[in-house]
């Protein structure tokens, strides 16, 4: 059935998600997820909405949503979009932005779906390396390209990109800039987000995410801001109802109860400096991670033996098995418990395995 499709979609890897075991017992480390519920709130909400409504269609637009949200950060409606998670509206831009032979260009290592869309479209990646610090590549700042991708904080190194620094590369290039904020809430400090400067730049889009901060990873919500020409031209593209009336609810509480998510995030900002304590004491290097997980290395070694014997101690993390990144594990900081059975069963694993 193959020689039916597009060739490029024959020849598409795809993006390979972190593993969801189906079999208890896993302390799972692996996907970003937060060890926390979601509000109270939020639940209740759910469960009163499970009702006869759900016959129904939920709002086209998600009117509610981009209205509360606007009114939480100063903006209009129309500066946003909802969409079925940050990585429904990264594919949505991919299609407004990105033509066959067009460029995309973003630092790497990043997150590996970019690569992907990017295929999808028939669009040339362009992939310049992170400086060994991970601050920005100079050759993105003049890199001719329709559309530019940041993640910040990146994922896998958790490191952070000052916001001087993303006014600077939007004020540079010459296309479309993304910055996909999904892990920005786990910052040390507040005053780090590029929402601020879409009333400034017509080129610039900021995505954010509900799965992590807001510990919605299972309803799939996202946020995109970027001035009105941009967000008219994505909500063409979107599916009508692209996100379900549960998840209109649950994204509605959770903005309403910004003070829970806040003392989460606080937590795992806690257990975050207790993680890299620990893996430095190992004798891993660990970047400086502003997000909810830290890439912990070992410079030259393979860490897939690593890998595989933490999973046989049913302690998932995440191996990419991709060039610069083979030695290094990417780990969600989870609860201290689960955080101090890690660092535990990695103390009794050999070097070098």
């Amino acid at each position: 059935m193959s020689g039916f499709m597009r060739k490029n979609i024959a020849a598409l890897e795809g993006y390979v998600p972190g593993e969801q075991p189906q079999d208890g017992g896993f302390i799972k480390l692996n996907t970003n997820e937060n060890p926390y519920p979601p509000s109270p709130r939020v639940l209740a909400a759910l469960r009163k909405a499970a009702n006869r409504s759900l016959r129904l269609y939920p709002e086209p637009l998600a009117d509610s949503l981009r209205a509360s949200a606007a009114a939480s950060l100063g903006l209009r409606p129309e500066n946003i979009i909802a969409g079925n998670g940050s990585d429904e509206l990264l594919s949505i831009i991919m299609r407004c932005f990105v033509g066959r032979g067009d460029r995309v260009a973003y630092p790497a290592p990043t997150y590996t779906l970019y690569d992907s869309l990017v295929a999808l479209q028939e669009g040339e990646r362009v992939a310049l390396a992170y400086a060994d610090d991970f601050s920005l590549p100079q050759e993105l700042y003049s890199a001719p390209a329709a559309l530019t991708l940041v993640c910040n904080p990146n994922s896998p190194s958790g490191t952070l990109v000052p916001v001087r620094e993303i006014e600077r590369l939007v004020a540079a290039v010459a296309g479309v800039l993304v910055v996909d904020e999904a892990y920005i809430e786990f910052a040390a400090s507040k005053e780090v987000s590029a929402i601020p400067l879409i009333e400034k730049f017509s080129n610039l889009i900021v995505l954010r995410s509900f799965s992590k901060s807001f510990s919605l990873a299972g309803m799939r919500i996202g946020l995109g801001f970027a001035a009105p020409e941009i967000i008219a031209g994505l909500m063409k593209v979107k599916d009508s109802y692209n996100l379900s009336r549960l998840s209109l609810i649950a994204a509605l509480a959770a903005l309403e109860d910004r003070p829970w998510m806040e003392r989460n995030v606080a937590r795992i900002q806690r257990t975050r400096r207790k993680l890299t304590w620990g893996l430095k004491r190992l004798g891993f290097q660990v970047y400086p991670s502003q997000a909810n997980f830290v890439m912990a290395q070992r410079q030259g070694e393979n860490l897939r033996g690593l890998y595989e014997e933490l999973k046989r101690r049913k302690i998932l993390v995440r191996y990419f098995d991709a060039p610069g990144l083979t030695d290094s594990l990417r780990i969600t900081v989870g609860t201290p418990q689960q955080v101090q059975a890690l660092l535990k069963e990695l103390e009794s694993i050999p070097r070098g395995l």
